[in-house]
C-alpha cells in the first residue's frame, strides 16, 4: 500500500508534465508513429522464419518449423561465399573509407580562406545526393572499356584495355572506393560541427607556449574528436552484415557474382525471386541478430577501453 502512494504521486508529476508541454510532445508524435508502424508492426511476421510460410495459410495458419530454415542457410553452398563477401567488404569499407572524414574535417578546420573552404565542402558533399542509380551509371561509364576515362588514361601510358565490371577482382575495390568519393564529404559534416565546439583558447593557449601545427591537431583536434569517432565506429560496426542492396544490384552481373554475391542481393533472389519467403526471413533475421551482437560486443570493449560508449 505505502509503495503504491510514491507510484501514484510520480504518475501525476509525469502528466501533469506531459500536459505542461504538450506542444513538444506533440512534435514527438509523427517520430513515435513512424517507428511504431513502419518498425515495431512489422516485427510481428518475423515468425515466418519459423514457419513453411504460404500465401494461402497466412502467418498463423502455416505449419511451425522452428530452425529449420537457419540449419539450411547454414549448411548452404552459398553461406561461406556470402559471409566472406558481406564482411570482406563491410571490413574492406570501413578501413577505407572511416578514416578519411575525420582527415578531411581536420584538414577543413586548418583552412583560413572562407571562399575556399566552402567551396571544398560544397564539392566534398555534392555526390551525397546522388542516388544508387546514377552513381552506378557514371562508374559503368568511367570504367567502360570501349571510351571510358579510366581505360583511356591506361592505354595513354602503355596499358591495356580492362574490363573492370566483369572482374570479380576488382569489384569489391570499385564499389569501396565509388562509396567513399560520395559519402565521404558529407560524413565529415559531423566531425567539422564537434570541431566548432572546440574552445579556441585552447588552440591560443597552445601557441603561446610554442606547439606546432601539427601538435596542436595531435594534442587538441584529434583528442577532441575521439568521442564522436568512437560513437560513430561502434554505429559502423553494428552494420558490418548490413552492405547495401541497390548499388551491389546494379553492379551485378554474372561475371562477377562470385565476388558480388551478399546476404541483402541472396534475400532478394530468395525471397522476391524465388518465392521462398520463410527461407528468405530466416536469411534476413540472421543478419539482424548478427549485426545487433556485433553492435553490443564492440559498445561494450569500447567502455571498457575507452569509457565512450553508446550506452
Amino acid at each position: 500500500m505505502t509503495a503504491s502512494v510514491p507510484n501514484a504521486r510520480s504518475a501525476r508529476r509525469v502528466w501533469r508534465r506531459i500536459i505542461r508541454h504538450w506542444q513538444l510532445y506533440l512534435l514527438l508524435l509523427p517520430v513515435i508513429l513512424y517507428f511504431a508502424i513502419f518498425h515495431y508492426a512489422p516485427m510481428y511476421g518475423i515468425q515466418i522464419a519459423f514457419r513453411d510460410y504460404s500465401l494461402k495459410g497466412g502467418i498463423t495458419g502455416s505449419p511451425w518449423v522452428g530452425a529449420y530454415y537457419f540449419e539450411r542457410f547454414f549448411r548452404s553452398y552459398y553461406f561461406k561465399r556470402l559471409i566472406q563477401n558481406t564482411l570482406g567488404i563491410s571490413l574492406y569499407q570501413l578501413t577505407v573509407g572511416f578514416p578519411l572524414p575525420i582527415l578531411l574535417a581536420v584538414m577543413l578546420n586548418e583552412v583560413r580562406n572562407i571562399k575556399f573552404k566552402k567551396t571544398v565542402q560544397m564539392a566534398t558533399y555534392a555526390p551525397h545526393f546522388l542516388s544508387s542509380i546514377v552513381l552506378v551509371g557514371m562508374i559503368i561509364t568511367f570504367l567502360s572499356p570501349r571510351n571510358g576515362i579510366i581505360n583511356k588514361f591506361i592505354v595513354f601510358f602503355g596499358g591495356e584495355v580492362t574490363n573492370f565490371m566483369v572482374n570479380p577482382g576488382a569489384f569489391k575495390t570499385i564499389y569501396v572506393l565509388s562509396g567513399v568519393w560520395q559519402s565521404t564529404g558529407w560524413n565529415s559534416i559531423i566531425y567539422v560541427a564537434a570541431l566548432a565546439g572546440i574552445n579556441p583558447e585552447l588552440f591560443e593557449a597552445a601557441k603561446i607556449d610554442g606547439a606546432g601545427k601539427l601538435q596542436r591537431i595531435a594534442y587538441i583536434t584529434l583528442p577532441s574528436l575521439f568521442p564522436t569517432a568512437v560513437i560513430l565506429l561502434i554505429l559502423n560496426c553494428g552494420q558490418l552484415m548490413s552492405v547495401g542492396f541497390e548499388k551491389v544490384f546494379l553492379m551485378q552481373n554474372d561475371a562477377n557474382r562470385s565476388a558480388s554475391d551478399v546476404i541483402s542481393t541472396y534475400v532478394y533472389s530468395q525471397g522476391l525471386l524465388g518465392g521462398q519467403f520463410s527461407f528468405a526471413a530466416a536469411v534476413g533475421l540472421f543478419n539482424a541478430v548478427v549485426n545487433f551482437f556485433l553492435l553490443l560486443t564492440v559498445n561494450w570493449l569500447s567502455k571498457r577501453n575507452s569509457g565512450a560508449g553508446l550506452f
